[in-house]
């Protein structure tokens, strides 16, 4: 068996697979069949391992006892080298035959002889050309440019109203460029060719170019009943980070070179990690590696040491955080003490729901790593105290280094909680409604996020609130939601625990803020604006839409952006 062309091409098929999903996403959009698109979402994603499995039973079959001669994949893996050397993006073909080696070998740390080395795998360094754009050149009218530009992007569904779609669109970078007082003229515009695609929504993705100016361009289109819109324009950099944020739905957009589209992305999102862009692009395994790629680069020009994160300490995870990394480390503890009635298993198992769901900018993208080393000298002395401690089943000590067998990896944000005590009235208030909001989000994708402490909580850059703590995690159609019953006498009420039957799923809204250590402020703007998510009623309703099959929007860009009219 030719074992280096046969990785090869489980490569390509797995790609051609990947590509085939994606150039699902305009039919999708142009049925308006969202259930479908959530599907080829889930689907996806699952493509990675289920080909990483296949390929590594294959090649265990064809080698037999030789499947783990280290000199036989020494020259497997230089025959590979070569035959890829002229793909495009021959790194996801080394991260691909990276994955199969750990497999099979079960490798810790790294292991250079047989694998291809994260820390050289630089996705970037080979790029030569540029990703393929369509070029729009303003000839004295905003209007006509983006005449131009709309009347490119062809669907089966008609406009609803082209010239109103059209004059939004200028409208809206005039308005952007005067408030910020933007002399410079806009010479052009520059937009990725293929359209993304996530979910509900398609976007133009692009950029304003001028002498000294660049600016985003992303344009949001809506898919309605009486035809297609522009729901939105998005033209600072915050906003755009967010659609392109790691609390999002990776798109499906059918590129050609990947690398190539990260690196017209980071001219509009600069302090976008490479990784984030990778793993939002759909390649979500390319994006583990570069985050890897990234850590080791930065533990070797650094000296902090790891600690403790910010917050207080869990019972099911031990988490701590590499002060100048912008991450944070998640291992799952050996033993949840009460009231924790968790396993192990459904945690990872609730993890992992998560990696494949629709989280809705609300549910932050653990990555899931296996069998990393770092330098035991690299750890505060009260954090390693507690490893060895409390996660002796996944860490263990080799020579000078700690191996982890599992740890989940994730973009670190400020405890809600913690945020609370130092931030402004104006922003406490601000939190505590987008807390409410939060809530509402994760219920319209059949999330109820079980624990709504507000410790269990985030606060990111962009000052969203984002959910981060998965163990008590439920689909809400899973959740009995009862309304809280009437005392029958006083002693009823005096006692310390319900006096009626509670099953495992059953849930009291009306209960949840008793548990919610809001200041009166936050309290009173929360009940105000969010009051219906104390009652057994809401989830009901949420519950219903969700049981009779209907795709509840969670848009990533603000209501008020919308200038645009629209029905269905």
């Amino acid at each position: 068996m030719d074992c280096a062309r046969h990785l090869v091409e489980a490569f390509a098929n797995y790609n051609a697979e990947f590509r085939a999903i994606t150039r699902r996403a305009p039919l999708r959009f142009d049925a308006r069949d969202w259930k479908g698109s959530q599907r080829d979402a889930v689907e996806r994603i699952e493509l990675y391992d289920r080909f990483v499995n296949q390929t590594v039973a294959e090649l265990g079959a064809a080698l037999g006892d030789a499947a783990l001669e280290r000199e036989r994949w020494r020259q497997i893996r230089a025959e590979f080298a070569a035959l890829i050397s002229a793909l495009p993006d021959p790194e996801f073909t080394k991260t691909f035959f990276s994955s199969i080696t750990r497999r099979l070998f079960g490798t810790v740390g790294v292991a250079p002889d047989i694998e291809f080395v994260a820390t050289d795998l630089d996705p970037l360094a080979a790029v030569e050309g540029s990703v393929g754009t369509n070029s729009y050149v303003n000839h004295g009218s905003l209007a006509l440019l983006f005449e131009d530009l709309l009347g490119d992007v062809r669907f089966r569904s008609p406009w609803r109203d082209l010239d109103k779609s059209i004059a939004h669109v200028a409208g809206e970078v005039r308005a952007y460029l005067e408030a910020r007082g933007e002399r410079r003229a806009v010479e052009r515009v520059e937009v990725i060719r293929p359209v993304f695609y996530q979910v509900s929504r398609a976007y133009i993705v692009g950029r304003l170019l001028g002498r000294g100016l660049l600016a985003p361009l992303v344009i949001a289109l809506k898919n309605t009943d009486s035809g297609m819109l522009v729901d939105a324009v998005l033209l600072a950099e915050d906003d755009v980070s967010i659609v392109f944020g790691y609390t999002r739905s990776y798109f499906h957009v059918d590129l050609e070179r990947v690398a190539e589209a990260v690196v017209f992305l980071r001219s509009i999102m600069p302090r976008k990690p490479v990784s984030e862009l990778f793993t939002v692009l759909g390649r979500a395994r390319q994006g583990k590696t570069e985050r890897y790629r990234e850590l080791v680069r930065h533990l070797e020009r650094t000296q902090d040491l790891f600690t403790h994160a910010a917050g207080e300490r869990g019972l099911v995870m031990v988490c701590f955080t590499l002060p100048s990394f912008d991450v944070v480390f998640k291992v799952i503890r050996d033993r949840f003490p009460p009231p924790k009635t968790v396993l192990r298993e459904e945690v990872i198992a609730k993890y992992r729901m998560v990696f494949i769901h629709d989280r809705a900018g609300r549910l932050v993208d653990a990555q899931e790593f296996r069998r990393l080393r770092f330098p035991r000298a690299r750890f505060d002395a009260e954090l390693l105290a507690e490893l060895r401690r409390e996660t002796a089943r996944t860490v263990h000590e080799d020579g000078e280094d700690l191996v982890f067998d599992h740890v989940y990896i994730e973009r670190r944000m400020v405890p809600l909680n913690l945020y609370l005590r130092s931030a402004s009235p104006a922003a406490a208030v601000d939190a505590a409604l987008d807390y409410g909001q939060c809530i509402r989000d994760l219920a319209c994708t059949d999330i109820f996020p079980g624990d709504l402490l507000l410790k269990n909580f985030g606060v990111t850059r962009h000052g969203r609130v984002i959910f981060y703590d998965y163990d008590e995690l439920a689909r809400v159609t899973d959740c009995n939601f009862r309304d809280l019953p009437e005392a029958q006498n006083p002693e009823d009420e005096m006692r310390g625990e319900a006096w009626f039957y509670v099953a495992d799923n059953d849930v009291f809204p009306e209960t949840f803020m008793r548990f919610l250590a809001f200041g009166e402020a936050e309290r009173s703007a929360l009940l105000r604006v969010h009051g219906e998510i104390l009652t057994a009623k809401f989830w009901r309703d949420v519950q219903l839409r969700l049981r009779e099959g209907e795709v509840v929007e969670v848009l990533p860009y603000h209501a008020h952006r919308v200038r645009v009219a629209s029905s269905g």
